[in-house]
Order: structure tokens, then sequence, then C-alpha cells
């Protein structure tokens, strides 16, 4: 199992390339089931997700090349198999992103709960509901959701039906499956309490050039009108805002100066005012955003509340408390998206951050209010952020800095150790 070495100390200087999003890439691979024609994306990340979702849509039949480049071919004409089973879902929670599209061209999916997880505590309730507003039979089997349309009598299946969705609460997946459902249903679906995030918008950008007819997206209202049949495209997946505004984290912690090509800053409000804020200089200009620091020493501590887009990034919480942690001042932070979304917490204390946790809220005393600094320390990844805010903190620690277990963090990072090496870290990955 690899681990990251690191020695702190450093400051970053210089450029780095934010790959294109895992959030936009997942579901519009899945995007490329509702065609029979080949469909192109670009800008693909190199990432364990979206080598998970390879081998699923694979499974079902589907050709996909892979290209050093980020470019990925696929071509769904000979798709036979319209499952996502369990062995090849219970890693990753967006192969529930399989559904919409394998029920709107085919009439039937069979799609494992992810995870393994239990209905009701996470949204996937939500995408059963909307699909059965859409007239799709859904039952909930042996860990699985078997969903059908109903059977016509020339031995196919019945099309979905354009419905009107109000979701009980804002799901970004959940708003990705309803969308790509509706591309291919029959009449208009209008899609109330819309997730609005950037991914989405690109998501449904690319629908249009499939030959889908949508509007509002980006908006907490999206309209679709069904279309009989979508054809392929070429697409390139937006830029990665989460790993940006992880760099940004990064810079501002350890000091220095460093343009980030293809970020976008208008992806970013809620985080760059919050950095600025801090007294961190942020900018955006031509082909991306540039970010100034002279050390988390001389920042101020941000308090903030994780929400949907455009709100503060749920994300983005473990980051910036990594930066909290080596500011001056307390701060306050709550989450409000994810229960169990403080385990970083336990490990930024083994470095000598100190942090107090109360139900959804955490109390973060800077350390250089108190003229002390982080220790390097042998600390374990717990989940994909908050494998990057033990990253962070280790930039900045004395000494050595050890994270364990940190295929959380490959999950979703593209090469992060090149890129931090890149700006002059000491960074290196190790085997166990």
């Amino acid at each position: 199992m690899d681990k990251l070495l690191i020695r702190g100390g450093r400051t970053l200087q210089g450029e780095v390339l934010v790959s294109g999003a895992k959030n936009a890439a997942l579901p519009e691979l899945c995007a490329a089931l509702l065609t029979a024609d080949p469909v192109t994306l670009l800008n693909v990340p190199q990432l364990q997700d979206v080598s998970t979702m390879l081998k699923l849509i694979r499974n079902m039949g589907v050709a996909a090349e892979r290209a050093d480049d980020g470019t990925v071919r696929i071509d769904a004409s000979a798709l036979n198999t319209p499952e996502a089973p369990y062995e090849l879902v219970k890693t990753m929670r967006a192969s529930v992103l399989a559904l919409g599209p394998l029920l709107a061209r085919f009439g039937e999916a069979t799609v494992s709960l992810p995870g393994g997880c239990a209905i009701g505590s996470r949204p996937v309730d939500q995408h059963i509901k909307g699909m059965a507003a859409m007239g799709a039979e859904i039952v909930v089997e042996h860990g699985y959701m078997i969903a059908k349309l109903p059977a016509l009598a020339n031995g196919g299946r019945a099309r979905l039906k354009g419905a009107r969705i109000t979701t009980d609460m804002v799901t970004v997946t959940g708003t990705e499956n309803f969308l790509m459902a509706a591309a291919l249903a029959e009449g208009e679906t209008v899609l109330e309490n819309a997730a609005q995030e950037p991914e989405i918008s690109d998501l449904a950008e690319m629908l249009i050039a499939m030959g889908a007819k949508i509007e509002g997206h980006g908006t907490s209202r999206i309209r679709i009108q069904g279309v009989d049949k979508l054809h392929g495209c070429t697409h390139r997946v937006v830029a990665d805002r989460i790993e940006a505004g992880t760099f940004l984290c990064a810079v501002a912690a350890t000091g220095g100066d460093v343009v980030l090509r293809h970020g976008r800053a208008d992806h970013l409000d809620a985080v760059i005012e919050k950095l600025r804020e801090a007294g961190v200089t942020v900018q955006a200009v031509e082909g991306g955003i540039r970010v100034q620091s002279a050390g988390a020493a001389t920042l101020k501590a941000q308090g903030f509340r994780t929400t949907e887009y455009p709100g503060f990034p749920t994300d983005m919480q473990a980051q910036f408390m990594a930066l909290n942690c080596m500011a001056q001042g307390t701060a306050t932070v709550a989450e409000t998206i994810f229960e169990n979304r403080f385990m970083h917490v336990n490990e930024l204390v083994r470095l000598g951050a100190k942090i107090q946790v109360d139900g959804k809220v955490a109390v973060i005393e800077g350390l250089a209010s108190t003229s002390t600094r982080l220790s390097g320390a042998t600390v374990m990844a717990t989940d994909l952020r908050a494998s990057a805010s033990l990253v962070i903190a280790g930039l900045v620690a004395d000494g050595e800095t050890v994270v364990d277990r940190i295929y959380h963090l490959d999950r979703g990072y593209d090469c992060m150790e090149a890129k931090l090496r890149g700006l002059g870290a000491d960074i290196e990955r190790v085997k166990a």
C-alpha cells in the first residue's frame, strides 16, 4: 500500500495544471450510454474512480478506449448488459449514475445500492422517487435497485415520461440522473430544487451537444424537453474546482506564488472570498488563477459553514481546516452536508493541531496565536478530502510527515504528489 512522505517547510512556486473534474467526468461517462453513436471526452483525469467507471461500463458491453492525453472514446452501440454489479459499485457511489441512462435507453436497469448503503440515510431514495415519477417500476431486492418500464405488446418497453420532480433535498447525483433520463423521456421534465454545481452545467452542455433540449442548468429549476434520440459528440471536461481549491489552500499554507492553469475562479467564489479575508492574494488571470501568500502564520483563521453550491463546498472543508490550524486566531467550522465529515480532525491533532469538535461544529485554535507549529508524524487518510488536508498540513509541519492509505487520495487527485513536487515541495510516494 502506497504512502506519501512529506518533508515540510518549503514554499510553493511556479505553475500547475488543474486536471479535468472527477465530478463531471463520472456522469459524462454515463451520459455516453444514452446513444449508440461514438462519444469522445477530452481532459478526463487519470483517477481511480474514472478507472472504476470505465470498468463498470465495459462490463456492460461498452467499448471504451483511454489515451494518456486524457482522451476517452466510448462506443455503447453493443451495450448488452444494463447492470451495475455490487463488485464494481461498492467502492464508488457515483455508479448510481448508470441508473438514469440505462432506464432511458433500454427501459430497464439493475444497479447495486452504492457501497451497500442503506436507503434513507443518503439520497439514493431521491433517485428512486424521481424515476418512479417518470414511470419506472423500481423494487429493491438483495441490495439492488431493479428498475423497469412497462412492457409493450411488441416485446419492447415503454419510454420514460416527463414529470415535475421536486427532491426533498438538493442532490447532485440525483439532479444528474434525472437530467440524463429526461433527455430521452416523452414530453417535458421540470427539476425543482435542482443542484447548481458547475459539473451539472457541464453535463448539461454535453447533453445539448448530443441533441438534448435543456434550459435553466446552473439554476435551481431545470427544464428538459425529451427527444427521441441522442447522437454522439466530442466534449471537454470542465476543470476540477476542488483540485484548484486544494492547491489554493496549499499555497496559502506554505506561502509562495503559483498560477493554476485552467483553474476557474468563477467556480470558487465562496472559497476565494474566505482566502482573501484570511489575507491571501487571489486573482483571476488569463487562463487560470494566481495565488500569493506569505504563509499560514501570517493569515487570520476564518470560520465558515458548508452548504450547497454556490455556498462553501463540503469538499473544501477539510483543506481549509488544515489552513486554519496554522493561522492566527480561532475559527468555527460548521459541516451541514455530510455526517462523519470530521474524521480528519484526529489525524490533524496528531500533528499538533488544536481542534475541538461538538457534533457538526469544530472550533480550531490557530497555532500562530500560540507561537507553536505543527510537527511531522505518521497519519492515516480516512477519505478523499481528508487525505488532501493531511498533505497540506504535512507541507508546513516541521520534520517528516507520512500519510498512509493514500488510495483515498488517488480516487480524486490526478498525480497530486508530482504536481506539488513540480512546485518545489519535498514529497514522494513510497511503498509500504
